[in-house]
């Protein structure tokens, strides 16, 4: 049933232009139309958008980001997906908008809490990319923005609709088919895009630096500050949030245990001297009641065979990936299963099953911040240079 012959009833048809905002979304919910914005138009914009069109719910209707040449770019990337979408610089304008349904939130980490309360709001579905908070007290704003509304919040750890992901934890982790599970290795590296060289460039026209400080420090435009912001703590948090938060999720959610007792990180920028803040490598190890998760990531050229969660129990091993896993018992042959499903489109997904049939979204706000805690474990240990516990965080 599309929209026009849902709105005829007895020989009334009512114009789409004079519907309410509650009709509309009643009207959304019976046909499972989902209008969507986007916040945040860059690497990350791009990706996840695009397991957002491969369902056919979802018609992008607005998009918003501080620099006209992102808007731009995104716009020749899916100049055959899109029909004339709204264009915003400020975030709010968009948010305004009564034909918005939900919006995806790709924004660099510093703005992810302030956009994100502000979508709940004013009464938006959200899904916000990880780290769900750049600052671990920020939780409570975005908490009591949850609290307020009955509207979806999704995180973006995508690993937890993955249908591999889901089933092993079946099989070998509530099974106890790995026995009694006591280290946990993350590994991810080689990042290419983190280690360019980034000459001083003249500040753009159509970039709007004050709305991309946001809630940051006031400091004058750098060009490396915005094109490569998540290597400057004022606006992200480098490997520990963009990496360890995906694998230390994955951990917690096999074995059921998100209480992380204390951690410690070492690094630094062993490679990349220069303008750069955050670290180029980094090990970090965090400790829970019965096992510790040992994490190690580069931004540097180091090949991994796989990027994986490595789980080590005293009846087998299992390396998890996002294409699949390779389970070796003590005794008996290797099993190897391989995954071939998008994470990406099955999250989005779930997002979109969640804001029309009311189920219960894969990455709720709790999963999200859960993931967050030990990542803002270490990096307290990382620029504190001490063991931290989570009563060192406020």
């Amino acid at each position: 049933m599309n929209r026009r012959a849902f709105l005829y009833n007895g020989g009334v048809l009512a114009s789409a232009a004079s519907i309410s905002a509650k009709s509309y979304s009643q009207i959304m919910g019976a046909n499972d139309r989902v209008n969507l914005g986007v916040i945040g138009l860059g690497r990350r914009g791009i990706i996840v958008s695009n397991g957002f069109l491969k369902d056919p719910r979802v018609k992008i209707v607005a998009l918003c980001d501080v620099y006209g040449a992102m808007t731009s770019a995104y716009q020749k990337h899916f100049a055959d997906k899109l029909s004339q979408p709204a264009i915003s610089v400020n975030h709010k304008e968009l948010l305004a908008r009564k034909d918005v349904d939900a919006v995806l939130i790709t924004t660099p980490d510093h703005l992810h809490v302030e956009i994100g309360c502000d979508a709940l709001a004013a009464g938006k579905n959200v899904y916000l990319e990880k780290p769900t908070v750049h600052r671990w007290k920020d939780r409570i704003q975005l908490e009591k923005a949850a609290a307020a509304t009955t509207k979806v919040l999704q995180c973006g750890t995508q690993q937890r609709s993955g249908a591999h992901y889901a089933a092993a934890k079946q099989e070998f982790f509530d099974s106890g088919k790995l026995g009694n599970v006591v280290l946990v290795r993350a590994v991810w590296d080689n990042f290419p895009w983190q280690r360019r060289e980034l000459p001083p460039q003249p500040k753009p026209a159509d970039l709007d630096w004050e709305l991309f400080l946001g809630p940051a420090p006031k400091v004058p435009y750098e060009y490396a500050r915005y094109t490569s912001w998540r290597s400057f703590p004022d606006y992200g948090s480098g490997l520990l949030a963009d990496i360890l938060t995906h694998w230390v999720d994955v951990a917690q959610w096999m074995l059921n245990d998100d209480k992380p007792q204390r951690a410690v990180a070492l690094g630094g920028d062993y490679v990349l001297h220069g303008y750069f803040q955050n670290p180029d490598t980094v090990s970090a190890v965090v400790q829970y009641a019965k096992w510790n998760l040992n994490f190690e990531s580069s931004v540097l050229s180091i090949k991994d065979d796989r990027p994986s969660v490595f789980f080590q129990g005293t009846e087998g091993l299992l390396n998890l990936t996002r294409e699949g896993y390779t389970y070796t018992p003590n005794q008996g042959e290797p099993v190897v299963f391989k995954s071939t499903q998008n994470l990406e489109v099955a999250h989005s997904k779930n997002f979109l099953d969640a804001v029309t049939t009311g189920s219960k979204p894969s990455a709720p706000l709790a999963a999200g911040l859960a993931a967050t805690l030990p990542v803002e474990l270490a990096l307290y240990s990382y620029w504190n240079k001490k063991i931290a516990v989570p009563s060192d965080l406020t």
